[in-house]
């Protein structure tokens, strides 16, 4: 029977979610490993599919034990801890499971948005510390009237068009910009498109970013691209933490060269190692109040969401052990000649 190695498993149960879609095709090895070297290396050699979390990181070493395995599939939208080349040099699809947490990840955009732009954060916390004294309203910048702002989108795929959609049902000036959306995409979308990051960026009242994680949009939020922005911007990442220069991002907010920012993802997943912006918001700096707010990289969670991603996971592998090609292959193009053909049926 063939054999599927779920290495770094981030579930309490026994993958019985993944049992029952693969048992008919496959057995499974379940681990919750933090290395890969805690894995016998055999099963890494007779593996014929893995199905990863986060965890591990796919590189070359471990590739080249992996002599039977026919495709990698990411629990999840991210593939930035795979080595696509070179799972596409051995002739090895990765996919990904780009539709699970869609309407979860638009609606926590918004909601971060809401926490600072409605000052939810900031009345919850000055109520809870004296419900006498601050049961009032503070004047604050932060909180202006959303209707006609501008709401700006680094990322139009399909999470970035659920959160324009959800942003211009506020009556938000809706603009973004995606280089790699064919020139028209933007009159089917019916949303502004800025031709140009800098033009983005100095327009966004809000600036919520959709990107994947690549070596061309590590950092792309720097210090150069804040410093485009307006003083009174906000800055909501539900991406992917590398995206944006922490450091750089604390300095405008100290500096008070951005109003605020809201983070579901941090370059650093949990951060062990701590960062002076978190410090910062643990000491309740007077800069950080009601202005950051942070997340656990759970903007992608509901019940529902969580069993579609492990089910559809499964699926896709199931799928290719049982000779289909591969859906939402993420490594078509730098495939190997031989699986070309494979891969190109239901990418997407």
């Amino acid at each position: 029977m063939k054999l599927v190695l779920l290495p770094d498993a981030q579930f309490q149960d026994d993958a019985a979610v993944e049992q029952a879609i693969l048992e008919p095709v496959a057995r499974v090895e379940m681990f919750k490993a933090g290395d890969t070297a805690a894995i016998p290396i055999e099963l890494w050699r007779t593996c014929d599919a893995v199905l990863l979390w986060h965890v591990l990181p796919m590189d070359g070493r471990i590739l080249d034990v992996m002599e039977r395995c026919r495709v990698i599939v990411r629990a999840g939208v991210g593939y930035d801890s795979v080595d696509i080349a070179a799972c596409g040099a051995r002739g090895i699809p990765v996919c990904n499971v780009p539709d699970y947490g869609t309407s979860e990840v638009a609606d926590h955009a918004i909601a971060l948005m809401l926490a600072l732009r409605r000052g939810v954060v900031r009345y919850h916390d000055a109520v809870v510390s004296d419900p006498v004294a601050n049961w009032d309203v503070p004047q604050s910048p932060l909180i202006p009237r959303l209707r006609g702002r501008t709401f700006a989108l680094l990322g139009m795929g399909r999470i970035g068009t659920a959160t324009a959609r959800r942003a211009a049902a506020f009556g938000m000036r809706v603009v973004f910009y995606d280089p790699y959306l064919p020139d028209g995409a933007e009159l089917g979308l019916g949303y502004e498109r800025a031709e140009t990051l800098e033009e983005l960026l100095r327009q966004a009242d809000v600036l919520s970013l959709h990107a994947p994680l690549t070596a061309e949009t590590r950092h792309i939020i720097d210090a150069a691209a804040l410093a485009a922005m307006k003083p009174s911007a906000i800055l909501v990442n539900t991406a992917r933490g590398g995206l944006v220069d922490l450091d750089a991002l604390t300095t405008a907010l100290r500096e008070d060269r951005l109003a605020g920012a809201a983070l579901d993802v941090l370059p650093e997943e949990p951060p062990v190692h701590g960062h002076p912006l978190l410090d910062a918001l643990r000491a309740r700096a007077p800069w950080t109040v009601g202005r950051v707010v942070v997340t656990p990289h759970a903007a992608w969670y509901s019940q529902s969401s969580y069993i579609d991603m492990r089910s559809k996971a499964a699926r896709t592998i199931r799928e290719v052990l049982e000779g289909k090609p591969p859906r939402n292959c993420v490594n078509r193009a730098l495939l190997r000649p031989a699986r070309l053909s494979a891969a190109a049926g239901r990418a997407s």
